[in-house]
């Protein structure tokens, strides 16, 4: 889209208490109101007013750099984030400030967010899934999380993903038992139920409305309670954790999709520094990653013309570029997301250790 192209016609009107925000009628009507001038390519940019709810608007409304400073930057972070950069490594690369890179982040976390429920809108559910809990940390190794993911076998396509918080677990020295006990007193526990409702969550995202579902996991005690409560009819299909982790395992689709993490993602190395202050954070990340997985990369490494996962799934004719990823603003008043991922996207995902907490409360921008 070219914001300097006399041409655009706005697709809707971007006031979500317009009547022409979520569909465009033969009524709709909106006139050009003049320009004015910006630092950045392009320079000039077109205002347009709405007819029904006057409300003034430009090209630059419908463009995801909306409302930054440094529109180059946010095509270039994908690439780099999924390629195992964090963030202070991509600030000094691009020479900008590592808040710039923070808050640019988390936009395009919010857009894959978008992008990829606007895609699964359209696709048909999965009707099998491999699941698996993924372990990390935020803030420190004292609160560690689980980010579940579900990923179709037949394609390697991740559908959905959530999180949960978990209590520090394993081997633990004495003073590190007393450290836990101190900081759970101030603190408090994270709900031992947790993974329990979160999987819940994840399976009803996935089954959908469909009758039956097809969920395949390791010997989680979680899994069945969670798979009990569904509405729909499941089979669940149990591979001990302790199997070897070959592409001849049934979960090889979900444990390739934990490698990846661990090998494209800075935030989610064994030992590093890099680690994700926020689970919030680690989710607009994961997002990303979802994106990159499913629509940008090879199903194969060792075939990197090969298609996507979801070229293999039927569910796009062609590989995405970030071109076409950011090529235009998505609205999420016109997209209906799963609710952990309506957190996600205000950023109300909470990290205890941490006394405040920014979240997403900008009404204009993206």
């Amino acid at each position: 889209m070219s914001n300097t192209d006399d041409s655009f016609i706005p697709p809707h009107c971007p006031n979500d208490n317009c009547k022409y925000h979520m569909q465009l009628d033969a009524g709709w009507r909106f006139k050009r109101i003049g320009t004015f001038e910006r630092q950045v390519a392009p320079h000039c940019i077109q205002r347009f007013l709405c007819l029904h709810c006057r409300r003034s608007f430009s090209t630059q409304t419908f463009s995801t750099t909306y409302w930054l400073k440094r529109p180059d930057v946010l095509p270039q972070l994908l690439t780099k984030t999924t390629g195992c950069m964090a963030n202070r490594q991509i600030a000094r690369d691009l020479n900008v400030a590592p808040s710039t890179i923070d808050g640019q982040l988390a936009r395009l976390g919010r857009h894959c967010l978008l992008y990829h429920t606007e895609q699964m809108r359209t696709a048909s559910p999965a009707e099998r899934v491999a699941i698996d809990g993924f372990v990390s940390f935020e803030h420190s190794q004292y609160w560690p999380f689980h980010h579940h993911l579900a990923i179709e076998p037949e394609s390697d396509f991740m559908v959905y993903f959530t999180d949960s918080e978990v209590r520090r677990s394993g081997t633990m020295t004495p003073a590190q038992k007393r450290k836990r006990e101190r900081l759970e007193a101030v603190l408090g526990r994270p709900d031992p139920k947790a993974v329990c409702k979160d999987v819940k969550h994840l399976l009803e995202v996935v089954a959908g409305s469909q009758p039956r579902l097809t969920v395949l996991s390791d010997d989680h005690r979680a899994y069945p309670q969670a798979i009990k409560a569904l509405r729909c009819e499941v089979t669940h299909l149990v591979t001990s954790s302790k199997e070897r982790r070959d592409a001849g395992n049934p979960l090889f689709p979900v444990n390739l999709a934990d490698l990846l993490l661990r090998h494209s993602s800075a935030n989610h190395k064994r030992e590093t520094i890099a680690w994700s202050k926020r689970r919030q954070a680690s989710a607009e990340r994961l997002a990303v990653f979802l994106v990159w997985r499913n629509y940008m990369k090879s199903r194969r490494e060792k075939r990197p013309r090969g298609p996507t996962p979801a070229e293999v799934r039927g569910a796009m004719d062609h590989r995405v570029t970030v071109e076409e990823l950011l090529e235009r603003r998505l609205f999420v008043s016109r997209t209906s997301l799963p609710a952990r991922w309506v957190d996600y996207y205000w950023r109300a995902i909470t990290t205890r250790a941490l006394p405040r907490q920014r979240r997403h409360e900008l009404k204009f921008a993206a």
